[in-house]
C-alpha cells in the first residue's frame, strides 16, 4: 500500500510569532520555519505503518514556495521515499490546498491519506475534510490511533466526549491528533541520504488548479495586552464586579 502524507511549511513552533510592521500579516524576514507540528506526527505515522510492513511506499507532498522544500527534504529524513513539490508563491487557502492535493491523489492513488489536523499558523482544521469530500475518499480525524488491518482501517479519534473508534474502508482520508506519536528526530546519515531521494517539482497550472485568493486580510492585529488580576474578598464582591465592572453577567 501507498501513503500519502501531506506536510506544510510554518514558523517554527518556538519562535514567538510578531505582527509586521504595516499590519497586512506575520514577520517573516529572517525568522526560522519548520514543518508544522501536526504534519510532522503525520509523517512519523506513515513511516511507523511502512516498517511495520502495512505501506509499501511513503510519499510526501508539499504545496508553496521554493524554500518548502526544506520542509520535504526533512520528510524524506525521516523516512518517506520520496517528494512532491507543487510549488506557488501564492497564498492558497484550505479548498485550494484540499483541490491541489486532491489531484495528486487522483495521480498517485494511495491507500492512505495522511495530514495534521490543523496548521499552527492559520489553525482552520479544514484541508483533511476538504480533501476526503472531494475524493469521496473516508475519512478519520483527530486520530490518536491508527490500525490496518487488510483494506480496513480503525481510527480511534479524540472528541468531546471521549474517545471514539471507527472503521473504514481503504482507501481513506485521516488527520492526526497530538497523542498518535511522538515523532523521531532526523539522523545526519538519513539527512544526507534524503539529498539523493528524488523529489518531483510540479505547477498549479499543470494540475488545473487556479490558486486565487477568493478572501481579502484586511489587517493583521496583535491580542490585546492582558491585565493583571485582583483578588476580591467576598463572593458578593466578586458578583458585584462581574456585574458593573466586567459586565459580563
Amino acid at each position: 500500500m501507498k501513503i500519502l502524507v501531506a506536510v506544510k511549511r510554518v514558523v517554527d513552533a518556538n519562535v514567538k510569532v510578531r505582527v509586521n510592521g504595516d499590519n497586512t500579516g506575520v514577520e517573516l524576514a529572517n525568522v526560522k520555519m519548520a514543518m508544522n507540528p501536526f504534519c510532522e506526527i503525520a509523517v512519523e505515522e506513515a513511516v511507523r505503518l511502512k516498517e511495520k510492513g502495512v505501506a509499501s511506499e511513503v510519499v510526501a507532498v508539499t504545496i508553496g514556495p521554493k524554500a518548502a522544500q526544506e520542509q520535504l527534504r526533512t520528510a524524506l529524513a525521516l523516512g518517506a521515499d520520496r517528494a512532491i513539490h507543487i510549488q506557488t508563491e501564492e497564498h492558497v487557502e484550505s479548498l485550494v490546498v484540499a483541490k491541489l492535493l486532491a489531484t495528486v491523489v487522483e495521480a498517485e492513488q494511495p491507500g492512505l491519506t495522511i495530514l495534521g489536523k490543523q496548521a499552527i499558523d492559520t489553525d482552520n482544521n479544514q484541508t483533511g475534510q476538504m480533501l476526503a469530500a472531494l475524493t469521496g475518499m473516508a475519512q478519520g480525524t483527530f486520530a490518536s490511533e491508527v490500525k490496518v488491518d487488510n483494506d480496513k482501517v480503525a481510527v480511534t479519534r479524540e472528541i468531546d466526549g471521549g474517545l471514539q473508534t471507527i472503521e473504514l474502508i481503504l482507501p481513506a482520508v485521516i488527520t492526526t491528533d497530538l497523542r498518535l506519536n511522538e515523532p523521531r528526530y532526523a539522523k545526519l546519515p538519513d539527512i544526507m541520504k534524503a539529498k539523493k531521494k528524488p523529489l518531483d517539482v510540479k505547477w498549479p497550472t499543470d494540475l488545473g488548479v487556479a490558486v486565487q485568493s477568493k478572501l481579502t486580510l484586511l489587517k493583521v492585529e496583535s491580542p490585546a495586552e492582558r491585565k493583571g488580576g485582583i483578588k476580591v474578598g467576598s463572593v458578593d464582591e466578586l458578583v458585584d464586579k462581574l456585574k458593573n465592572e466586567a459586565k459580563v453577567i
